[in-house]
């Protein structure tokens, strides 16, 4: 009962500081300099069907977004992307873009999400 508690708790601090990260995005002084590497992303998941959004670090080169997945083996989101991957809608230049995600995990453990726009 108390890893339940214990998980639930850490869900809500999760959730708490992933509004506050994307709230900074709109932050009168802040926001436009957190934008630039910031973004909130959309995706379904595969076997929940349910609609999820988070804000992650991004890169972006043209029609290319990578997204770095820090701690990996913590997080669940980036594996809705595995083999052929998915739809995955971003917020860009204050636009939301659709774009296919794919996740590699490289030989070091570290996983990147890359979007095709």
């Amino acid at each position: 009962m108390a890893t339940l508690v214990g998980m639930n708790f850490n869900r809500q601090f999760v959730h708490r500081v992933n509004r506050w990260v994307a709230g900074l995005r709109d932050a009168p002084l802040v926001g436009k300099f957190v934008r630039k590497g910031i973004t909130v992303v959309s995706y379904t998941g595969r076997r929940s069907g349910r609609t999820f959004t988070t804000p992650v670090g991004y890169r972006r080169r043209g029609d290319l977004v990578e997204i770095r997945v820090a701690m990996p083996d913590a997080k669940t989101w980036w594996r809705n992307f595995g083999g052929e991957g998915g739809p995955l809608t971003l917020e860009l230049d204050g636009v939301q873009r659709t774009g296919h995600a794919t996740s590699h995990r490289d030989d070091r453990g570290r996983v990147t999400v890359r979007v095709r726009l």
